[in-house]
Parts: C-alpha cells; sequence; structure tokens
C-alpha cells in the first residue's frame, strides 16, 4: 500500500512508535522526520529521501532502502539485518551500535558515516565508499 502525501502527514502524527511494517514509501520524503522505534521491517523505501532522519532505534529489517538518502540520519542501534542498502547515500549518518547483518551494502555511500560498535557481519560491502568512516570497534 503505498501512502499519498496527505495520508504520510497524518500517518507521521500517529502517537509513537510508529507501526509501518511492510509499508510502500517509495520515493517518499521523511527529510528530517522523527522515527524514533518506528517499526518498519520489510517496508519499501526504494529512492526515500530520510536525510537527516531520526531512526534511533528503529526496526528496518529487510527492508528495501536501495538508493534511499539516509544522508546525516541518526541511524544509532537501529535493525538493518538483512536490509537492502544498494546504492544507498549514508554520508554522515550514525550508525553507532546499529545492527547490519547481511546487508546489502554494495555500492553504497558511507562516506564520514559512524560505524562504532555496528555490526557488520556477512554485510556485503563490494564498492561501498568508507572513506573518512570511523569504524571504530565495528565488527566485521
Amino acid at each position: 500500500m503505498q501512502f499519498s502525501k496527505a495520508e504520510l502527514g497524518q500517518l507521521l502524527n500517529q502517537p509513537k512508535p510508529l507501526s509501518l511494517v511492510n509499508a510502500d514509501l517509495s520515493d517518499a520524503d521523511l527529510a528530517g522526520v522523527d522515527l524514533i522505534d518506528a517499526r518498519m521491517s520489510g517496508a519499501n523505501l526504494r529512492d526515500a529521501n530520510l536525510g537527516d532522519a531520526d531512526l534511533i532505534d528503529a526496526d528496518l529489517s529487510k527492508a528495501d532502502l536501495s538508493h534511499a538518502n539516509l544522508r546525516g540520519a541518526d541511524l544509532r542501534r537501529a535493525n538493518l539485518g538483512k536490509a537492502n542498502l544498494n546504492r544507498a547515500d549514508l554520508g554522515r549518518a550514525n550508525l553507532i551500535g546499529a545492527d547490519l547483518v547481511d546487508a546489502d551494502l554494495i555500492d553504497a555511500r558511507l562516506s564520514g558515516a559512524k560505524l562504532g560498535e555496528a555490526d557488520l557481519h556477512g554485510a556485503d560491502l563490494r564498492s561501498a565508499d568508507l572513506s573518512k568512516a570511523d569504524l571504530t570497534k565495528t565488527k566485521l
């Protein structure tokens, strides 16, 4: 189910945490939005704009975030296990303590991202840009 702009606005005003499991949010503009603790597993966020969004403790497991803009997003402790982040822009994103187990990060831009204590076991990082990324205590 894809949401119109009006429906998305109403949805984002619902009590937290939001439940958007398997929702179709492709191409949605969620820049700067508060999505703390949101349940978005299996959601389609392909080409979505989540730049500077607050996704602390969000569940994005198995979500399609391919080609999404997550630049500057706060993803501390977020669950991105088995998520598709192919060609996503995660530049300057805060991924401290995030679960990225088995995530697809092929061609992802992680330049300047904070990945301290993130779990990247089994993640596919082929051709990913990790320039200036902080990998302190990252689990690879």
